[in-house]
């Protein structure tokens, strides 16, 4: 089984992704941990993350990977693992904007969905159940009020010694959501038979929870 999960920023994916995955036994894919990869060697390469022929010039002589160890997940672009590179302002910003580039989109694509063929997948992302895993028996939509959204980036910001004014961060999400919402190609939307989820005032058990119930009555 592939279970989707998709929605903006800072509406807890990740963490109720991963512990759902780690419940179930599942594998958990990070899809933009693949787009943050893209990211990373496009700072690299001192190309601007916005002129999108030189982005998707580069792309013809990137190599990015995924290998899961013991259920971890490790990043390789072009064989060097970039693993704990990932989440610096810097390249989440620039994953911000590369991510609406429609030759990434497709090209990180198969990748994705190669790695959905190894088994039992719990992906989270932004169009995982709408574009990547269009016809996964389980999809859900995490939602969450802006405010709180901002107030949970900007605890993990700090946590990672990446702190700043909070009225940062809360912009830096509004700008990600406009861009997500208003890309070409696989906009951020909740799928059609995708179930949602408000995690404004849950816990992250209370969410995984609603998770496991869904996946039993499916089962």
């Amino acid at each position: 089984m592939i279970i989707a999960i998709d929605g903006p920023a800072g509406v807890g994916k990740s963490t109720v992704a991963k512990l759902l995955a780690a419940r179930l036994g599942y594998l958990y894919l990070d899809t933009g941990a693949l787009y943050r990869a893209v990211a990373w060697k496009v700072l690299q390469s001192k190309v601007q993350p916005t002129d999108h022929a030189q982005v998707a010039g580069l792309l013809q002589t990137t190599s990015v990977q995924m290998q899961f160890h013991n259920s971890a997940m490790q990043v390789l672009v072009d064989h060097r693992d970039i693993t704990s590179e990932l989440r610096t302002p810097d390249v989440t910003s620039a994953a911000s904007i590369v991510s609406a580039i429609p030759e990434v989109r497709e090209w990180l694509l198969p990748i994705q969905r190669q790695i959905g063929q190894r088994g039992s997948v719990v992906a989270e992302g932004r169009d995982v159940g709408t574009k990547v895993f269009p016809t996964a028996p389980l999809k859900f939509f995490l939602e969450a009020d802006a405010t709180v959204r901002a107030e949970r980036r900007h605890r993990e910001l700090v946590a990672a010694g990446h702190g700043g004014p909070i009225e940062t961060t809360y912009q830096d999400l509004s700008g990600r959501d406009k861009r997500d919402q208003s890309r070409p190609i696989a906009p951020l939307t909740p799928a059609a038979d995708a179930r949602p989820i408000d995690t404004s005032t849950l816990t992250v058990e209370q969410v995984v929870e609603q998770m496991m119930a869904a996946v039993s009555a499916a089962s």
